[in-house]
Formats: C-alpha cells, structure tokens, sequence
C-alpha cells in the first residue's frame, strides 16, 4: 500500500513508533526516522528494514528543537528525494499533579510532545506543497481528549494536537495535503509495561475490549491514515483505544 513512497517517523527506535516503521516497511515504504541518539534500538531498526530490500536510515535528532529539525528534514530530502508521509510520534511523559508540578515538568512536554509537531510539520510543508501531496499524521491521544488527573501537562499538549491538526488540514487541504491525527488509549508498551499489575488490571476493567492495545493495532490505523485508503479522510481524530473513549 505504500509502494515507493517516503515516510518520516519521528521518535521511531523503540515502541509505537517502531511499531509503525516496520509496518510501513512491510508495505513497501521507505523509512527515514528520528530519535534523540543514535543507539542499538537506531541501528537495529536500520538493519530490520533495509533487509527488506528498503531504504532506512536514522537521525539523531531533538524534534523539540525548531532549527535541528529543519536542518534534519532538509537532509531527509537531500537523502530521500521527497517525503510522501510524516508521522509526528515523538512524545513524553511527566505525570504528577498540579500542585506539584514544576514549571520544567510543563515546558518539557509541552515542547516534545507539541512544539515537535509544529516543527516538523513547519518544515516538511515546503516539500509536500510542492509535490500537492502528502499525509501528516500526529499522535494525539485519548487523555487529549477526556483529560486525566495527573496529566494536566500531558493532557494538555495532546489536546493540542487536536487543534493543530484540524486546522493544518484546513490550511493544506486544496494543495492535496491530509491532516489526521489518532489518540490512542491503554497501550501496552514499555512506558505502561513499569505500571504494577493491579493498576493495569484496573485499566482492562475500564476497557469494553478488556485488553490494553499494542503497539500494532496503533501501527494498523497509521497505516489507514498514510495510505490511499484514506484519500478522502481529513482533519478527523481516530481513536484506538477499545471503547474506552466511548
């Protein structure tokens, strides 16, 4: 389904993001990605993909940081040729309640988790306005929507997502360019895998499906969101969370 296209994934070494990269790769999609260092989880997703016969390659990259970000896409372009897809997944977790959150613990997921989008899609613009083509595609999700006691940062940067995304898809819509975003619910990665047992029992009770997601069935809906399947989807929130936003 994405047979020669380009896709930037940011924040792809390890979890959802991973998730996504190889998905796409299965599909035919060449990968170029973005992390904050370059590491084993980096060069193993290299390796996995480029023996599918794909061209990958990974960026050690601060999405957060508006110039590295240009200077990252315009290398994407100079070593790709052009980008078809950007999936802005890079994000962050600072969980404690408001009375003692710090102004550091706000700004930084503030940053990573919303400026990055800004970023990113700032600078992949030029490339996909010249092309009349592309899909953008930001991780939001459901606590961005529904809010979450002690998550007001976090919360608060998906919810902004939301409102990026709806309105980039305003914005680029006549030039061919789609703007989805998908808010995921209980997902089984590393980051909810330190959680103990009884709290993520607690999370499957709440769930209609009574399972925590993969990152998979995340990767699946990107693929929807990147593909021509979606042709006439823009500006709209998938969520993927089991019921659990319902």
């Amino acid at each position: 389904m994405l047979k020669d296209k380009v896709a930037i994934i940011t924040g792809a070494s390890r979890g959802i993001g991973r998730a996504i990269a190889l998905k796409f790769a299965s599909e035919g999609c060449n990968i170029a990605f973005t992390d904050l260092v370059e590491d084993e989880n980096m060069n193993s997703l290299v390796t996995e993909i480029t023996a599918l016969g794909l061209k990958a390659k990974g960026y050690a990259s601060n999405a957060a940081d508006f110039e590295q970000t240009q200077k990252t896409v315009e290398q994407i372009v100079a070593d790709f040729g052009h980008i078809d897809v950007l999936v802005n997944n890079a994000g962050i977790t600072k969980d404690t309640l408001l009375m003692r959150m710090t102004e550091q613990q706000w700004d930084a997921v503030i940053a990573v988790n919303l400026k990055s989008v800004f970023n990113f899609t700032k600078a992949v613009q030029t490339t996909m306005l010249k092309q009349r083509s592309g899909s953008i595609i930001n991780m939001s999700s459901v606590v961005g929507v529904s809010g979450n006691a002690g998550q007001a940062n976090y919360s608060a940067s998906k919810a902004g997502i939301i409102g990026f995304t709806k309105s980039v898809a305003k914005e680029l819509g006549s030039r061919g360019i789609r703007s989805n975003a998908i808010a995921p619910g209980f997902i089984i990665t590393e980051m909810t895998g330190q959680l103990s047992e009884e709290v993520r029992n607690e999370w499957n009770k709440m769930i209609p499906l009574r399972r925590g997601g993969t990152p998979e069935d995340v990767a699946n809906a990107c693929l929807f969101l990147a593909s021509d399947l979606s042709s006439y989807v823009s500006g709209q929130v998938l969520h993927v969370c089991g019921g659990l936003n319902t």
